[in-house]
This record gives C-alpha cells, structure tokens and sequence, in this order.
C-alpha cells in the first residue's frame, strides 16, 4: 500500500467515525487507569510550577489546565502516564472567588500564557508557594520564601515576541496547548508591549502576501521607540540610568518595567561587611557587572558569548564603567584566571534554564566566595544546585522571587547564598 493509499484510509476511517458519533481513541493510548475521554469530577488540591492543577480521583493523581485551588471540576481524560493522568477542563462545578474574565480570547487554546484566569494578586502568592514547594522537595528543607515582588504593568509589558507561522502562512502565532507543532492564530498578544501589537498587524500581512514552503519563527522586539524585526540589528535598552546595547535576537529580559527594581536587587545582595569584590558569571551583555560596579572595587565578569563579552565591553565604557574586566569563556573557565580574595568576594550567577554544570559548582565551592547570589529563570533546576551547595558550606539567607512574567507561570527567583563560618 502506498502512503497516499494509506492516508485515504485513514481519512475514511475518520470521516466514519465522525458521521457514527464514535470517538478515535489514539493508537497508542494507554487505558489504564481510565478509557480515552472519560469524564472524571474532582477538586483541585494545588497547582504545579507548570501552571497544571492537581486533582485526585480514587487517590490516582490527574492535572488539568485553567483551574485553581479549591475548584471543583469536570475533566476528560486524554493521556495516562504511569503515575499520573492528564485532562482537558471540561466544566467548572465550583469556581474560586479568585477567578477572573482572561483578557485574551485565545485563553485556554494558546499555550502562552497559564493564569490569566487568576488574580493577580493569587498569581503572586502562588508562585512565592511554588518557590518553597520546589526547595522542600528537591533541596530537602523547608525555609521562609519572601512574597514575590510583581509589577504594576501585569498587561503589555513583554518587549521581545517570537511568534511562528506555519506553512503558507495559514496561521501566525503561538503554539496550541499540549502540542509541540500545532500553531493558534493569534492577530494580537495581550502580554506584548503595545508598539509590538502595531508592528504585528503590518508584519502579519507581510508574511501572508508571502509564499513559504514551509513555516518559521518571527521577531519582534520594542526598543522603546520603534519595533525591530532583525535578529542581528544592535537595539538600545535601558535599566535605570544605565545604557545597554544588545542585539535583538539575543538574551535580554523581556520586562523592562521591572528591571531597574530587580537589578537594585541582586546588587544590593551581592553587597556586605568586608566584600569588595565582585564575580558575574553567565555576565551576558554585562548588565549585573555594570549595574553593580560602584558598589565594588573589582568586577569580574564571564560568558561564552563572544559576541555578548564585545558589547559588554562596550556597554562598560558608554555607561562609564572602568573597574570591570571582562572574560571569555564558559563560565567554570572563570576560576582558572587571577582571582580576588574569596573572603571578600560576592558571586552573581545567572545560569540558562538547564542550571548550572557539575564542573562549575565543584570549582565554586573551592574558590569559597563568601556570597553566592543565585539569579533563576528554573527554580527547579536552581533547588538542584541550592542542595549542591548546602552540602559545601553554604546556607541560604534570603530567597525572593520576581514576577516578570505576569499571567504565565514562569517565576524568576533569587537566592542568597552566605559562606558558612
């Protein structure tokens, strides 16, 4: 049988479904414990740092989407695991007195955004809960979370979207819930600065009166003036009174409403009796490194961006900065070269969503700085590392998350480390 033989087949079998009222069940679906699409109710015990409420039905655990605390629901099953299942929301029995109108109305079909059913005020409570489930659970040790710091501008902050296209066009924007290939239509992003909404009407009228054979990745990213669609074009941000150039396609936070507080921050953690001396590894663009200068006689800083190490150095010197030296290199590479006296050294690390490498913290731990600030777009990944170090030495002094991701379920958190006497 041919492969559009095959097709045909199958497009029969469907279409004989559809017309009978019968449902395909999936060919690898696994039955147990429940058939493909049973309608389950449960109340909803907790949410996960993924944004999935955790229900039990008969003590078996399922996650659906869109839901709070305290809910009462009715789900249908689509996916078993070994453990646990997965649901679609079907009907909300109970709401919580916390449930909001979403402002978006591709809500609950795009999977941009987790909790714009939430209050704002619960989305902040629930990620500091979800910061101390994560430490308990993967560190081991319950300690005090501080209550997550938001921001005023919870709608249209997001200054950096990469919405994709699919092939010819046939939609622009983000992918569908659950899937990893399945594009939603999105004509406007409710999270996207308001300049990047204009500039997304014209551009998605450009890529339509384009014929692409297959789909892609778009750019748009709000310099506070204009919209940039080139990924290799040099654009000017801003934090405070501070001046940086970053290319466009490359790594900047995405919520500059925020960004001077979280900044002020990590600086002022990084500071402390008899520290003089800072070391920002994962520096980027140099942002940590050159916001925190005055407040240290050296700064040393370290990325394997060589690019990003260019403009950093570069940044430095627009900004004024002179007591920074820059570094190539992976980040562990750092312990290699002249370093301050650990004793009066603070440390920044602000490592990719994987965390940090073994070979890096092992050196860590050696060179001993006496502070360790820990900046995280993964608190899961940085409860690893957190239980790393507090078998060297270390113990935790001050955890804050940050909010700089309004209606989604990303959290940035900061943990402060101190060097044991």
């Amino acid at each position: 049988m041919t492969r559009s033989e095959h097709k045909f087949r199958l497009y029969l079998k469907r279409l004989f479904f559809c017309v009978s009222g019968m449902e395909i069940v999936p060919p690898k679906f696994n039955p147990i414990p429940f058939p493909y699409h049973c309608v389950l109710e449960m109340t909803i015990e907790n949410i996960t740092n993924l944004g999935l409420g955790i229900g039990r039905h008969q003590g078996w655990v399922i996650m659906v989407p869109h839901v709070l605390i305290g809910e009462r629901i009715r789900c249908r099953i689509y996916r078993n695991h070994s453990n646990y299942s997965e649901g679609d929301l079907v009907e909300i029995l109970t709401p919580s007195r916390h449930r909001v109108t979403p402002r978006c109305p591709q809500f609950t079909i795009c999977g941009g955004c987790q909790y714009q059913h939430i209050a704002y005020d619960i989305q902040l409570q629930l990620k500091q809960q979800q910061v101390k489930e994560l430490l308990q659970r993967l560190a081991q040790e319950i300690w005090e979370v501080q209550p997550t710091l938001g921001t005023e501008q919870i709608y249209h902050y997001r200054s950096k979207l990469t919405p994709h296209f699919s092939k010819n066009a046939a939609a622009i924007g983000f992918l569908k819930l659950g899937s990893r290939s399945k594009i939603v239509d999105v004509p406007q992003c409710c999270i996207a600065t308001h300049l990047i909404n204009e500039r997304l009407k014209t551009l998605r009228e450009e890529v339509k009166a384009k014929s692409f054979r297959r789909g892609g990745t778009l750019l748009l990213r709000d310099d506070g003036q204009k919209v940039i669609t080139d990924p290799k074009q040099i654009i000017t941000q801003y934090i405070g009174g501070f001046k940086f150039q970053v290319y466009a396609g490359e790594f900047f936070q995405n919520n500059p409403y925020i960004l001077e507080a979280f900044t002020r921050y990590i600086t002022r953690e990084a500071q402390g009796e008899g520290i003089y001396n800072l070391i920002d590894a994962y520096c980027g663009v140099g942002v940590f490194a050159i916001c925190s200068s005055a407040n240290f006689d050296t700064v040393t800083a370290i990325e394997i961006n060589e690019r990003a190490i260019q403009l950093a150095r570069q940044n430095a010197q627009h900004n004024g900065v002179e007591n920074v030296r820059y570094m190539v290199g992976t980040a562990e590479s750092i312990f290699t070269g002249t370093l301050p006296e650990a004793r009066h050294t603070a440390l920044i690390l602000d490592p990719p969503r994987k965390g940090c490498d073994l070979a890096f913290l092992e050196q860590l731990v050696a060179f001993a700085p006496q502070k360790v600030v820990y900046v995280s777009c993964s608190p899961d990944t940085q409860a690893r590392d957190a239980k790393f170090l507090l078998q060297y030495h270390y113990k935790i002094n001050r955890i804050q998350p940050f909010d700089l991701f309004p209606q989604t379920r990303h959290i940035e958190n900061v943990i402060t480390f101190i060097k044991c006497q």
